[in-house]
C-alpha cells in the first residue's frame, strides 16, 4: 500500500469520538488528509465548546469538513438539551412557504457556521408514510411535490450560508416500516416514487447526497448503500449528480449485520459512494481498519475520484459570519400549528406525557412540553392536556389520551384525531419551537 494511496483513503472517511476535546488519534487522521468528522450531540457539552473543538480540528487542517445532522425539529445536536429553536420538516411542509423554508435553512446554517461547523446533513427528502417509523416529522410529508420544493428550498438556505447541505436518504427511506437503525427494511412500492425530492435537491446545486440503508427490491437485494445499481446507475447516470454521495453510518444494523465495518466500507465505496461515517461505536483501530481496506481493495482510480470529490467539497464550504434568526424558527411554528375543538385552559395546566422509545435518528429529548407550561415542581396526578407523539402507531397512547374534557397534542404527524377529548393541537415535531408555540395557544 503507497502512502498516495493511504492518503486517498483517509480523505474518503467520516470518524466520531465523544467529547469536546479531539483525540491524539483524531487529530493525526485530520492534519494527515482525513475527510473529515462526524460530530454528534455528545461533542457538544456546550456552544462554546463546540466551538473550540471545531477550531482545534480546523487548526490541524483548515479544509476539514465537519459533519453534523441538524435537522430542526427532533433532530438537533446544538440544542439537544432544550430543543430545536427551529420546527421540523413536516411543520414546514404543511405550512407550504418556500420562502420560509428557505429561511429557517439559512438561520440553521448561519448558527451551524458561527461554531465552525461546514456540513449539515440535511434535509430529509424522503416521502414520508403513516407507518414509518423513523421518519415521520423530520420529513416535509407524503406529497412528492411538495417535499421535493421544500427539499430544494432547504437546500438553497443552507448553501447560501456557506454550510454544505446533504439530501437524505437516497433513494429514499420514506416508503419504509422498518428503521434501518436497527434492521434492513424493504422499500415499498416503486422506487421512481421518491426520486422527485432528490431531482429538486440536484436541480438545487445539492453537494452532497446521503445514502438509505434500504433494499430496493426492482433494484437488487443489496441495501441501496451498497449497490451500484442504485448509486451509479440511478443516482449518477440518470439523475446526473455529480457531488459527494455519502453513505450512512456504519454501525447503523441494516448493514452491520454484514460484517466487520472494513469490509462494509469497501463494499460502500465500490458501490459508488465517496465517503463513509464511522459512528461512536467503532474507535480509532476500527479506522484505521477501514482506511488501509479501502486503501488496499478499492480500484485507484475509483478511489481517487471519491477523494477528490470530498477534497472538492473540504475547499468549497465557507460559512459566512452571521447569527442565526431563531425568530423565523418561532414564527414557523406558530403558522404550523393546528387546533381543533376547545383548546382554552385557565391556570397552570396539569399535563401527562405519553412517551414512546425515541427512534435512534432522533435520541431521547430532555426537553418537554410540560416543562415549559408548567411551572416548576408541580406535580401531575392527572392531566389537562395528554401530549401524544405519532399515536397512530401506538393503541395504548390512544387509549389513555382520548379522555372527556382533556386536550390532546400531538407532536408527530396527526393522522389519529381523538372522539372524546374536548381539543386537539397538531405542532408537527417536537421542536422547542413548536412547544413554545403551544405554550402560547394554550395561554
Amino acid at each position: 500500500m503507497t502512502s498516495e494511496r493511504a492518503r486517498l483513503a483517509r480523505a474518503c472517511v467520516l470518524p466520531s469520538f465523544p467529547g469536546a476535546t479531539a483525540p491524539d488519534w483524531i487529530r493525526r487522521f485530520v492534519s494527515g488528509g482525513g475527510g473529515g468528522v462526524m460530530l454528534f450531540a455528545t461533542n457538544v457539552p456546550s456552544r462554546g465548546e463546540l466551538e473550540a473543538l471545531c477550531g482545534s480540528l480546523r487548526a490541524e487542517r483548515e479544509t476539514v469538513l465537519l459533519a453534523i445532522d441538524e435537522e430542526g425539529g427532533d433532530v438537533t445536536r446544538l440544542e439537544w438539551q432544550t430543543g430545536s429553536s427551529y420546527p421540523a420538516g413536516a411543520a414546514l411542509g404543511v405550512i407550504d412557504d418556500t420562502a420560509l423554508t428557505e429561511s429557517v435553512a439559512g438561520a440553521i446554517a448561519a448558527e451551524l457556521g458561527s461554531v465552525g461547523v461546514n456540513w449539515n446533513l440535511a434535509p430529509v427528502a424522503d416521502v414520508n408514510v403513516p407507518g414509518n417509523p423513523v421518519i415521520g416529522a423530520r420529513a416535509f410529508g407524503d406529497d412528492p411535490a411538495t417535499v421535493a420544493r421544500h427539499t430544494a428550498a432547504f437546500v438553497r438556505g443552507t448553501q447560501a450560508a456557506g454550510v454544505a447541505a446533504c439530501a437524505k436518504h437516497f433513494p429514499g427511506h420514506g416508503a419504509t416500516t422498518q428503521d434501518s437503525h436497527l434492521e434492513l427494511p424493504t422499500l415499498e412500492g416503486r422506487v421512481a416514487a421518491g426520486l422527485e425530492p432528490f431531482r429538486a435537491a440536484i436541480a438545487a446545486g445539492v453537494r452532497s447526497i446521503m445514502t438509505a440503508h434500504v433494499r430496493v427490491p426492482e433494484l437488487g437485494e443489496l441495501p441501496a448503500t451498497l449497490n451500484p445499481r442504485v448509486l451509479i446507475d440511478l443516482l449518477r447516470e440518470e439523475l446526473g449528480f455529480g457531488g459527494v454521495i455519502v453513505a450512512d453510518a456504519l454501525d447503523m444494523r441494516a448493514v452491520a449485520a454484514r460484517g466487520a465495518p472494513a469490509g462494509v466500507a469497501v463494499e460502500a465505496l465500490r458501490a459508488g459512494c465517496d465517503a463513509v461515517i464511522v459512528g461512536p461505536t467503532f474507535g480509532e483501530r476500527d479506522v484505521e481498519a477501514i482506511c488501509a481496506a479501502l486503501a488496499e481493495r478499492v480500484p485507484e482510480g475509483q478511489l481517487r475520484t471519491a477523494a477528490g470529490r470530498m477534497l472538492e467539497l473540504g475547499s468549497w464550504v465557507a460559512p459566512v459570519d452571521a447569527r442565526g434568526d431563531r425568530s423565523v424558527g418561532l414564527e414557523a411554528a406558530r403558522r404550523a400549528l393546528s387546533a381543533v375543538g376547545d383548546t382554552s385552559l385557565t391556570g397552570s395546566p396539569r399535563v401527562v406525557e405519553l412517551r414512546a422509545t425515541a427512534n435512534i435518528a432522533a435520541g431521547e429529548a430532555a426537553h418537554s412540553l410540560g416543562a415549559v407550561i408548567v411551572r416548576e415542581g408541580e406535580t401531575v396526578p392527572e392531566a389537562d392536556v395528554f401530549v401524544v407523539r405519532d399515536a397512530h402507531r401506538h393503541a395504548w397512547m390512544r387509549a389513555a389520551a382520548d379522555v372527556p374534557g382533556a386536550v390532546v397534542v400531538e407532536t408527530g404527524i396527526p393522522v389519529w384525531h381523538p372522539s372524546a377529548a374536548r381539543g386537539h393541537i397538531a405542532t408537527y415535531g417536537g421542536s422547542r419551537a413548536s412547544y413554545d408555540a403551544v405554550a402560547e395557544l394554550l395561554g
